[in-house]
C-alpha cells in the first residue's frame, strides 16, 4: 500500500516553519502591499524547484511542481496579507511595523503551504500537477485578492481541477480540522441608504418630514426581515450598522443615512432579503413623504464546500488524525474570499482549531498558534498526494 504524508514526517521540519512564521509575524505588510512577504516565499519555492509566476493578481505568487504523467491537477491556497492594527501581544517575535500585524494568521497560513511545499518538493510522491497560490489581499473587501487573481487569469494560466485552502478556528483545539459540506461561511453584502426629508426648525416638525423619525420606523421594520420573511429553518443576519442624521438639538435635519450588512447562506434566502429590504425602505420612507437612495452592494459570495471534494478532504483528515477526529463546524457568518474561487471551481475550504483559549481574530492580541503548523502542513501535504496519486 503506497505511504502518504504522516504527522511524524514534519516533526524535523518543525523548527524551520517556526523560523519562517515568525519572521512573517515580524514583518506583516497591508492588502496590495505584500512585495517582501511575496518575495520571501517566491525564494523559498524557487529553492525548492517550484516553477514560480509572479505578480499574479497583484503581489500573488503561483508556484507549480509537475510530478510524474498524471493528468489530474490541484490548486491550494494560503493567504498573504495582514491588518492595520497594533499588535499587543508584546512576544519576542512581534511586528516590526507600526500600526500593522498579522491578527488573523495569514503568517501562519502562508507558512504551513510552505511546509508541505517543501516536503513535496522533496519526497514527490504524487503524479500530476500541483499549483501552490500564495494570495495577497484577502483582507480587504469583495475586490481583493481573490478577484484580482482570477481576473489576472489564474484558472486558464494555472489549470485545476480542484482547490483547496484553509483558515485558523479560534476556540477549537489547536490542530483540530474542521470540515462541513455545502454553504460553510455567509454572503456579505453592504447597503448604504440615504433619506431625503425636509429640514426646518425643531419647534415646527409639522413643517417638516424628519428624516430621522424615518430612519427610526426603517430601522424597526427592518427587524421582521429575517423574523417573519425567511424560512426559520435557514439562517440569516441583517444588521443596522449606522444611522447618522442631524447638527444640533433644534434644528430637523434635511437628511439621514443608515448603513447595513446582510449575511446569508442561500442565494435564494439572499435574493430574498434583498427584495425586502428595497421594498421596506421604499415604502417606509413614501409613507412619510421622504425620498431615499439606495445603494446594494454584492459582497463575497457564500463559501460553498462541494460535497465530492468535502468528503474527500474529510477521508484525508481522517487518515491524517483518526477516525473521530474531525468534527462538522458550525455555519460561520463571516465571509471569506476563497468563495471567488468556489465559483469557479469545486473544491472546499477547511477550518483549523487555533486553540481553545485563542484571542479572537482581527483583535490586537491575536496570534497564530504554533502548535497547528505541523498539522496544517502535513494535511497539505497528505491532500495533494492523495489527490494526484
Amino acid at each position: 500500500m503506497k505511504k502518504f504524508a504522516e504527522l511524524e514526517d514534519f516533526a524535523s521540519a518543525e523548527a524551520e516553519m517556526l523560523r519562517i512564521r515568525h519572521h512573517l509575524h515580524a514583518h506583516p505588510e497591508l492588502s496590495f502591499q505584500e512585495e517582501n512577504t511575496a518575495a520571501f516565499v517566491s525564494g523559498k519555492l524557487e529553492q525548492w524547484g517550484y516553477e514560480v509566476t509572479r505578480n499574479v493578481g497583484g503581489h500573488g505568487v503561483v508556484g507549480r511542481l509537475r510530478e510524474g504523467d498524471g493528468n489530474r491537477s490541484i490548486a491550494i491556497r494560503a493567504d498573504m496579507d495582514a491588518l492595520p492594527i497594533t499588535e499587543v501581544t508584546e512576544s519576542e517575535y512581534a511586528s516590526t511595523a507600526p500600526g500593522i500585524m498579522h491578527a488573523c494568521g495569514h503568517d501562519g497560513h502562508t507558512t504551513m503551504l510552505l511546509g508541505a511545499a517543501e516536503y513535496l518538493a522533496r519526497t514527490r510522491n504524487f503524479s500530476g500537477t500541483l499549483n501552490l497560490i500564495f494570495q495577497p489581499a484577502e483582507e480587504v473587501g469583495p475586490n481583493g485578492g481573490a478577484k484580482a487573481m482570477i481576473a489576472d487569469g489564474l484558472f486558464e494560466r494555472f489549470p485545476c481541477d480542484a482547490i483547496f485552502g484553509l483558515h485558523n478556528h479560534p476556540g477549537a483545539p489547536a490542530g483540530t480540522i474542521l470540515m462541513r459540506s455545502g454553504p460553510l461561511m455567509a454572503a456579505a453584502d453592504t447597503v448604504n441608504i440615504t433619506l431625503h426629508g425636509k429640514g426646518g426648525h425643531a419647534a415646527r416638525p409639522h413643517l417638516c418630514i424628519d428624516p430621522i423619525v424615518v430612519g427610526s420606523s426603517i430601522v424597526m421594520a427592518l427587524q421582521t426581515v429575517v423574523s417573519r420573511s425567511v424560512d426559520s429553518t435557514e439562517t440569516a443576519v441583517v444588521t443596522v450598522g449606522t444611522f447618522n442624521g442631524g447638527t444640533a438639538t433644534n434644528v430637523i435635519a434635511q437628511s439621514a443615512s443608515l448603513s447595513l450588512s446582510v449575511r446569508t447562506f442561500s442565494p435564494e434566502v439572499r435574493a430574498l432579503i434583498k427584495d425586502r429590504i428595497y421594498m421596506i425602505v421604499e415604502t417606509q420612507a413614501e409613507s412619510w413623504g421622504a425620498t431615499v437612495d439606495i445603494e446594494y452592494d454584492s459582497g463575497h459570495p457564500i463559501v460553498f464546500n462541494a460535497p465530492e471534494e468535502t468528503a474527500f478532504a474529510t477521508e484525508v483528515a481522517t487518515e491524517l488524525t483518526g477516525e473521530g477526529s474531525v468534527p462538522e463546524c458550525a455555519l460561520i457568518p463571516g465571509s471569506e474570499d476563497f468563495s471567488h474561487y468556489l465559483d469557479h471551481k469545486p473544491g472546499c475550504f477547511i477550518r483549523l482549531g487555533n486553540g481553545e483559549d485563542s484571542a479572537a481574530l482581527h483583535t490586537p492580541n491575536y496570534d497564530f498558534n504554533d502548535r497547528s503548523l505541523t498539522t496544517g502542513a502535513a494535511l497539505w501535504a497528505r491532500l495533494a498526494e492523495r489527490y494526484l496519486s
